[in-house]
């Protein structure tokens, strides 16, 4: 059985002054792949990934709309995750 998933997170330090939005890519149980707002770009963690993260680092509207994120998913749904 083959197993390919994503995941994203978002870590918030003290309320919505700083957010951090991350996603990962993971096939078979191992990371291969990662955007963290922090870093602003795809990085990769096998050859297959490495070669996924050059790709997809080279296109500059990609990597604005996950920039984005930190605003559109994060800040946008904190409210509704709080208690």
């Amino acid at each position: 059985v083959l197993q390919e998933m994503a995941k994203a997170e978002c870590h918030f330090i003290n309320g919505t002054e700083k957010v951090r939005y991350m996603q990962r890519y993971f096939y078979n149980r191992l990371q291969f792949l990662m955007f963290d707002s922090d870093v602003g770009h795809f990085v990769g963690f096998t050859p297959f990934g490495e070669r996924n993260a050059r790709r997809l680092n080279s296109d500059p509207v990609r990597l604005e709309r996950r920039r984005a994120e930190v605003d559109r998913f994060c800040r946008h749904n904190y409210e509704g995750i709080t208690p």
